[in-house]
């Protein structure tokens, strides 16, 4: 059964279809909240919507998903659908996501980050279990970032390339993050 009806629908401040700008949407949210912004790394959205007044949110997707978060080694599903309120820091009453923990898949409820931040992020199921992993194991490089980085390259470099490329010379390229 759906928690997304009719009613949520309309009383919804922001509702977006299509994968693109709904990914779009969900990294910024979560980015505004306080969250990494690779927490939900979603595929072949078509709808997702945001309650500002409760804080409700939803993403549906084509299928479900397994992604494995190799920072860290850890398989999550992802259900066509996902709920959940979220707050500074802090996702709760999430539906739709499971991790799994040696044989079994739990399902997640809440994931948080401390304030002030200790660089640790913290999933807990209904039991109220919990556990903590690194931040930067659930980031994502901005997209953006690429084309400010394309426009620093020299012109003079890319000439130098192109010529010993056309001069049949051996060339490595070292690429270095900004």
């Amino acid at each position: 059964m759906s928690l997304i009806t009719e009613e949520v629908k309309a009383k919804a401040d922001e509702v977006y279809y299509g994968d693109k700008v709904s990914q779009e949407k969900t990294r910024l949210l979560l980015k505004e909240v306080g969250l990494p912004n690779g927490l939900l790394p979603l595929k072949d959205i078509i709808e997702c919507g945001y309650v500002k007044e409760s804080g409700f949110v939803w993403m549906k997707q084509k299928k479900a998903i397994t992604h494995k978060f190799h920072k860290i080694g850890k398989q999550v599903t992802y259900a066509k659908e996902v709920t959940a309120n979220v707050e500074k820091n802090r996702v709760k009453n999430l539906t739709g996501v499971k991790a799994k923990e040696v044989l079994i898949w739990l399902t997640l409820s809440e994931i948080y980050v401390d304030d002030p931040p200790t660089g640790n992020i913290t999933f807990q199921i209904p039991a109220g279990l919990s556990r903590a992993y690194p931040v930067d194991a659930f980031e994502i490089e901005e997209e953006a970032g690429t084309e400010t980085k394309k426009k620093d390259v020299k012109e003079e470099d890319v000439k130098e390339v192109k010529k010993e490329v056309s001069n049949g010379g051996n060339v490595v390229v070292n690429v270095k993050e900004v």
